[in-house]
């Protein structure tokens, strides 16, 4: 594949992965107090908000509810929550020893991080919503 002049190729600043959640509360309790970001901008005051903005480590993650409140069902469907499970966030993570201890010391049940077939060590875990998340950082580093 032949690379294009930099001059002919837009701009690009980073990405910034939009997931759709069911329970708000929930999901800032995992991303923000688990995994460590930070929320830079809502769509209102305290958890119980529509959309947020999350930032940290050179990550930005915008988590938006599939429904506005006065449409919430009671409980997430089982079905949509299953087709999040071929979504997966690839976090790099040079500590997973360090990071694995945090994520137990929270509360959540984790398996302990474990070597990858293309040589990386990875700790994996599922969010509220069924989307999986992966921290991975290369063996020979």
């Amino acid at each position: 594949m032949k690379v294009k002049n930099t001059s002919e190729m837009i701009d690009l600043k980073g990405i910034a992965p939009l997931l759709q959640v069911f329970d708000m509360p929930k999901s800032l309790k995992f991303y923000r107090d688990v995994m460590g970001l930070h929320v830079v901008q809502s769509s209102g005051e305290g958890d119980d908000v529509d959309w947020v903005l999350l930032r940290g480590f050179d990550i930005d993650l915008m988590l938006n509810t599939a429904y506005e409140k006065p449409e919430r069902p009671e409980k997430p469907d089982p079905q949509r929550i299953e087709a999040h499970s071929d979504t997966i966030l690839f976090f790099g993570c040079p500590d997973l020893d360090a990071a694995y201890r945090k994520i137990k010391e929270k509360g959540l049940e984790v398996n302990e991080p474990e070597i990858t077939g293309y040589g990386w060590k990875a700790l994996n875990i599922i969010d509220p919503d069924g989307y999986h998340v992966c921290m991975h950082w290369p063996m020979d580093q």
